[in-house]
């Protein structure tokens, strides 16, 4: 589709926008927002006219693209054929959706629980461990991400809590691995899952083993910096949770359906949860749709006793029916296999070379279409860029470097001291290789504050 100015309607948009939009996470005065006019694959515009390469995939959700045609073709059929009905029903579409999405989580994870997005799929995840043994605490990692709603913001390690964390929501957080910057004075990646995996241990039994309902980790962190577990971890925290009776909880809303080159990223570590969250790519956004995938141990469970827990458009047809289209073209296009191919022989060489010339990239991390640079002023002593939690003046320099990536026409993701390169999982080669260009162009911006 090819952009077509109109700057009188991209004016009215954007006066509307801020006259009556309140937007998220945002002091509302001090805010631009861009007015867009369409997208299409990996691109979106303004009404200017102005092209955008999108390596932020909307939020990280849209996985194939945007306006896939075969997904907009089962949206249109959905709402031709039936727009709505209950979620006490069965419904076609709800039921292939399910069926479609138990095939691909790992173990027997069989049972789908379907919710509005991610943040309500961890706060039915964490109410049915609760129930299911009875104890009250959940434990979550500092470094993480969960959602925006009472229970999922507290279970968040990042500043988005702070405001909402009133000390009383049962949650206990800990530090999980990440050697780079270490609180275990760590040197080696086998040093720093041990003594991640000891602190875990020592937390839950200083916390009581038995007031511990859930362990709840995101398979691998995605707006803390996507920081991949090394190897032993997840399968370290599997067996934690098995000896004292814990539910293990994988928070794969971000990581899930494809991004990390595996239909979920717990393949890539061979662990099964009890019970696992998704959302996001599971329709690549296009109408809103999460949930929880429930082992066989939990939805029995609630075999003969109700589940006091639902919500109005829990499995509503028009989001399951574009589940069922992508998963159906993921799986026709080999989506998962071409993140995979490209993040290994693309993204992951490509930033590496960049890291080599730019001494603002301290550390390159990721795998299949998630990854993150982290900059920062100095690499011998791994400075950050700019402070943890930086706004105003003490975050120029992110706010130059993002600036200038939008210049040269690459829209970043940009979260404290990190980019993240989370393209559309079905980007091109040559796509891919602009966006790199771009970037790599942004961080000459960013080396200017290095020292």
């Amino acid at each position: 589709m090819t952009p077509h100015p109109n700057p009188e309607v991209g004016a009215a948009v954007k006066a509307a926008d801020r006259a009556h939009v309140f937007h998220s996470w945002s002091a509302q005065e001090l805010i631009d927002p861009l007015a867009v006019a369409g997208a299409e694959g990996s691109y979106f515009w303004d009404y200017d006219g102005k092209r955008y390469l999108d390596f932020t995939s909307g939020l990280v959700y849209t996985n194939i693209g945007y306006q896939h045609p075969k997904v907009v073709a089962a949206i249109q059929e959905q709402a031709a054929h039936l727009t709505t009905f209950a979620p006490a029903f069965a419904i076609e579409a709800r039921s292939e959706a399910a069926r479609l999405i138990a095939e691909r989580t790992p173990g027997d994870l069989d049972k789908v629980f379907f919710t509005n997005g991610g943040a309500d799929a961890v706060e039915h995840a964490v109410r049915m461990a609760r129930l299911h043994t009875g104890r009250p605490k959940v434990l979550s990692a500092y470094r993480s991400y969960h959602g925006g709603t009472q229970q999922a913001v507290n279970l968040t390690g990042d500043p988005r809590r702070w405001a909402s964390d009133g000390a009383a929501a049962g949650v206990v957080h800990f530090w999980a691995p990440f050697l780079y910057r270490s609180r275990f004075y760590a040197e080696t990646e086998e040093q720093e899952c041990a003594r991640a995996l000891e602190h875990l241990e020592t937390t839950i039994a200083f916390e009581g083993p038995g007031t511990v309902a859930a362990i709840v980790l995101e398979t691998i962190p995605g707006t803390a910096g996507i920081m991949v577990p090394p190897p032993g971890y997840l399968a370290g925290v599997r067996e934690i949770c098995d000896r004292y009776g814990i539910v293990f909880v994988l928070d794969e809303v971000m990581a899930g359906f494809g991004r990390t080159g595996e239909w979920f990223a717990a393949d890539l570590h061979g662990v099964v949860p009890d019970l696992m969250t998704f959302a996001k790519g599971v329709n690549s956004g296009y109408v809103p749709l999460g949930g929880v995938a429930i082992s066989g141990e939990i939805a029995e469970t609630f075999a003969r006793r109700p589940y006091p827990g639902g919500l109005t458009y829990s499995g509503h047809p028009l989001a399951c029916a574009a589940a069922v289209a992508t998963i159906q073209v993921m799986a026709e296009e080999d989506v998962v296999g071409h993140a995979r191919r490209l993040g290994e022989s693309v993204v992951g060489p490509a930033l590496r070379e960049l890291a080599e010339r730019h001494p603002s990239v301290g550390e390159v991390r990721g795998t299949g279409m998630f990854w993150a640079l982290e900059l920062v002023r100095n690499r011998e002593t791994r400075e950050p860029l700019v402070p943890y939690n930086a706004s105003g003046e003490a975050n120029a320099p992110m706010a130059a470097f993002g600036a200038a990536a939008k210049r040269h026409g690459l829209w970043p993701f940009i979260n404290m001291n990190r980019t993240h390169v989370v393209p559309p999982c079905n980007v091109s080669e040559a796509e891919l290789k602009e966006g790199l260009a771009a970037l790599d162009a942004a961080l000459g911006v960013a080396d200017e504050y290095t020292r």
